[in-house]
């Protein structure tokens, strides 16, 4: 059976709530982005006016302005941003229970098999109807047999478009573009490609598969079949719970990390954040992950498996200030750190606990629970650890704090656009 699969692409999200919000901002090129004075001067969103001018997400803000002097730039609102992005994901959920969201502002629907499926094109501009006359938003959608093909279709014609690639119309529509075009194709694999003459997704598909295989690996086979048409991954259905897959925080401080003491401090901060929204979540981590990033941009990712699940905030900054230690050599200040937990299970799932680490395992549980309490009756400042009243309060709390899901990002809170996918403020769902 064919399927039938869109891909949704909401338009300029960030920018585009930002808009709702202010319509002043709607008659001048504007873009959402961070504070240069806190080293986030880079945008993170943009309208189509600004656009006109040349304006590209995840530029520094002087070279923005060098291009439009007239930008009005906006702080963003994550908490603004994800209300829509729930509201959008509850109306897509009216016509399937194949919803898989990827990031804020895009996802992909099954209506294989649903009174939609046999007419799709008329649901995805149904759909884009519906999103604008009920929330004052456009998106782009994307119609195909498979979900790598409809995410092409999705960026194929903006703003507020539908694009069908039936099977048959592959050659046609899809082998002439450019092969970074393609789901999974990074900076990296396109200069790899480039460098063997392959510049469009036409030159990766007509490829001989055993080369390809030899020099990319895994990653060749993958891009190889998806430029053939073949990808059989299916859309998973609209689980938060079930497909969280990691739950992370990073940071860009706003001064240099110079020591362990200031990575220390960092790292219990992040480490907080990171086990308060494990514990929303009822979740545990079996796996904890650092990622820094030092002031020359170079960054490295080291993870260790933990004996015991855990939802501790100490347990989660013991941890990963011990990676940190066994794996940074100090020939460079730091400029970013982020914590995650990956390989979640349920709270409720029991581990093998000794007898002697059960009552300190139930105190820190109990004390954990308390803090939640307070946090969420009160707000996240109205307590804090003894390690965190001591800290450098320009270190962190000018700094800029962010969740990231499914990984860690050299750019922190860029609106995930196309294939490079970065920080959102919800859980990983993957």
């Amino acid at each position: 059976m064919n399927r039938s699969i869109l891909h949704i692409d909401q338009n300029c999200f960030f920018a585009s709530v930002e808009m709702l919000n202010h319509p002043e901002l709607r008659e001048v090129p504007m873009a959402v982005g961070g504070d240069a004075d806190k080293r986030h001067g880079i945008i993170l969103a943009k309208n189509q006016k600004a656009s006109a001018f040349g304006v590209k997400t995840a530029e520094a803000l002087w070279q923005a302005r060098e291009k439009c002097p007239s930008l009005v730039i906006v702080p963003g609102h994550y908490e603004q941003y994800e209300y829509y992005s729930r509201l959008l994901f509850e109306l897509y959920c009216t016509y399937t229970d194949r919803v898989e969201p990827y990031g804020l502002d895009e996802c992909w629907l099954d209506l294989t098999g649903t009174k939609y499926g046999s007419d799709p094109v008329a649901t995805a501009n149904e759909i884009r109807e519906k999103v604008q006359h009920l929330y004052g938003l456009t998106c782009s959608i994307g119609v195909s047999f498979n979900k790598s093909i409809a995410k092409l279709g999705s960026d194929y014609k903006k703003p507020d478009a539908t694009t069908y690639i039936p099977e048959s119309e592959l050659k046609r529509m899809v082998w002439p573009l450019p092969v970074e075009t393609l789901l999974f194709v990074g900076r990296s694999t396109q200069r790899k490609l480039n460098r063997i003459n392959i510049k469009t997704i036409g030159d990766l598909a007509r490829m001989s598969f055993p080369y390809i295989e030899d020099y990319l690996g895994r990653n060749g086979i993958k891009l190889w079949q998806c430029a053939n048409g073949i990808d059989p991954t299916p859309v998973q259905r609209y689980n938060v719970k079930r497909d969280m897959k990691s739950v992370g925080n990073s940071t860009t401080t706003a001064r240099d990390m110079l020591n362990e003491q200031d990575v220390w401090y960092t790292i219990v901060a992040l480490s907080d954040q990171v086990a308060t929204r494990l514990r929303r979540y009822q979740r545990r981590a079996q796996t904890i992950q650092i990622w820094v990033r030092d002031t020359s941009l170079d960054h490295y990712e080291k993870q260790r498996r933990l004996i015991s699940p855990t939802d501790s905030a100490d347990d989660i900054a013991k941890t990963a200030m011990s990676l940190f230690k066994e794996s940074y050599d100090w020939s460079k200040p730091i400029r970013s750190l982020g914590v995650r937990g990956t390989q979640l299970i349920d709270e409720t799932t029991p581990d093998q606990l000794s007898i002697f680490d059960m009552v300190p395992h139930r105190d820190k549980s109990n004390i954990d629970r308390v803090f939640d309490t307070l946090r969420l009756q009160f707000g996240d400042q109205i307590i804090k650890k003894a390690v965190q009243l001591q800290c450098d309060s320009k270190l962190i709390e000018n700094g800029q704090t962010r969740d990231t899901p499914g990984g860690f990002s050299a750019l922190n809170g860029i609106e995930r656009k196309s294939r490079h996918k970065i920080h959102s403020e919800t859980a990983a769902i993957e």
